[in-house]
């Protein structure tokens, strides 16, 4: 029986008005890949604009205090789609091009709650959780067993991890797109293969970007990589083009599927490394490479919401724009991110960045714009978590999630979320990449011991790690700026009680 048998007859439609297939909205959420807090006009940037995205935010909620769930891509992404802290389970680290699905098909997924309401579903962009059954077994010439359509997408077009990362492919429906049989595709992330040029060995081969550290593998588009990768001829990505690909299969699939509900999981590679954006936006911004990145993402969210229009739905849909985690300047090439920056705060007012403990790190933007039901802009507040989509968007569209083990972690906040009131999360878990664990409440945030170094050597970004406790009083400062632990010693155990009791799977599902 195909495990995933078990859990969907259970789910049925529950009553009420979103309920009906005639009102319920398409939905998509877009997800943006490294975007800071601060690197939206919105958002208060100076040194770009992003005026698509600014109008989009005008017209709906935008949040100024939305958390990931961690401060790298996996485990926030598994946590996005699972409704599970990724903390739950070790497998959710970074990971490698070659990983198996991390997300199980017997797995309850967002995709399964938008299935189930009769909706057609995609995955498109960086996908990052992995594919296949086993790790660094895939056939990459032929269909691959495990994808996302085993956890509830009818279609997928995806880069099997990140830029960065080989395989340098789109995967399309389990196959790779364009496969060249003339030039079957190895990925190794152990070796690389015999005669193979690496960024290393051979740096006059990197003719477009240069590393700056790690990212001297092998050689794709003029880029050095993470990991080993052999063949793939006319499959291979070129960067300055993603964008654009993704652009055209998310219209596509709005286009195709325009007179029924649907639901897209869109996500973006900017403004993740390489940054190598268009040659239409290249040199546009002064902070180089980064910011020519993040014009690319305002034309991308543009282009859907021209798409919207023309195909005369964007009034009934709900488009969710966010990011998967925090900033950082130098992640391993030498686009001169860290020294165009200028007076551009990338986190915004928080202190940290990718990787890190700090807010910096979880606190993204978020903004919810659905015309047919918000119809006066608002900014928001509240204190809300990506932890909740699947919750959430249950309740958005009268669909219960099954008892038990799944999505147990996330809550209903849709009135939030449409702007209908300011009520905060009760609380909000954030999981750095050394696996510590912060609770974060309106007020305060409790950061656990954890080892690592207190400043990244190769980012430069502030971890947050301490082998002693952490207490902030965010209502005071969102910069976490001052340890009070010593002074509040009663308000840093109560939020450490609290964190037990969320790691051993205590906490419940009320507000």
């Amino acid at each position: 029986m195909n495990p995933r048998q078990i859990l969907l007859p259970c789910i049925g439609l529950a009553g009420g008005a979103m309920a009906q297939a005639d009102q319920r909205p398409n939905v998509i959420f877009l997800m943006a890949d490294d975007l800071g807090y601060g690197d939206l006009s919105c958002y208060g940037a100076t040194r770009v604009s992003t005026p698509k995205i600014d109008s989009i935010a005008r017209h709906g909620v935008r949040f100024t205090d939305c958390h990931a769930v961690a401060s790298t891509s996996t485990p926030s992404r598994y946590s996005v789609l699972t409704g599970e802290y990724c903390f739950r389970r070790s497998d959710t680290n970074i990971a490698a091009g070659n990983a198996a699905m991390i997300i199980k098909p017997e797995q309850y997924t967002l995709a399964d709650v938008f299935q189930s309401a009769g909706y057609t579903t995609a995955a498109i962009g960086k996908w990052h959780l992995g594919l296949g059954s086993a790790t660094g077994q895939q056939d990459w010439n032929a269909e691959l067993d495990w994808t996302p359509r085993d956890i509830g997408f009818d279609y997928h077009y995806l880069m099997a991890a990140t830029a960065d990362r080989v395989p340098c492919v789109f995967i399309e429906q389990g196959k790779v797109e364009n496969h060249d049989p003339e030039a079957p595709i190895f990925v190794s992330y152990s070796q690389n293969f015999e005669g193979e040029p690496t960024g290393r060995d051979n740096p006059e081969l990197l003719t477009k970007l240069k590393h700056s550290h790690g990212h001297d593998m092998s050689i794709v588009n003029g880029i050095g990589r993470i990991g080993w990768m052999k063949g793939g001829g006319k499959a291979l990505w070129r960067d300055e083009d993603i964008a654009d690909s993704i652009i055209s299969k998310s219209i596509k699939f709005m286009a195709e599927n325009r007179e029924k509900p649907f639901f897209m999981y869109l996500c973006t590679n900017d403004i993740h490394v390489p940054r190598y954006p268009a040659d239409r936006f290249r040199g546009k911004s002064p902070m180089g490479l980064r910011g020519d990145a993040i014009l690319q993402f305002d034309y991308t969210v543009g282009r859907i919401a021209e798409a919207l229009d023309s195909l005369g739905i964007a009034d009934n849909t709900l488009l969710v724009i966010t990011s998967d985690n925090g900033p950082v300047l130098d992640d391993g090439y030498q686009d001169q991110a860290a020294t165009l920056v200028g007076s551009h705060k990338p986190g915004g007012p928080w202190r940290g960045g990718k990787y890190s403990a700090f807010e910096a790190g979880t606190a993204v933007p978020f903004i919810v714009n659905w015309p047919a039901r918000i119809k006066n802009g608002k900014v928001s507040e509240a204190l809300v978590s990506l932890i909740d989509n699947v919750g959430t968007f249950a309740a958005l569209v009268g669909v219960e999630v099954p008892a038990g083990t799944a999505a147990h972690d996330s809550q209903n906040h849709l009135s939030t979320w449409l702007g209908e009131d300011e009520q905060d999360r009760d609380f909000v878990v954030e999981m750095a990449q050394a696996r510590g664990l912060s609770y974060r409440t309106k007020d305060w945030k409790y950061i656990e011991p954890m080892n690592g170094a207190p400043v990244q050597r190769l980012t430069g970004i502030e971890t947050g790690y301490s082998p002693t406790p952490q207490l902030y009083n965010i209502a005071d400062s969102k910069f976490e700026g001052t340890n009070v632990y010593e002074s509040h010693k009663a308000v840093a155990a109560q939020l450490k009680e609290k964190l037990e009791e969320v790691r051993l799977m205590k906490s419940s599902k009320s507000r």
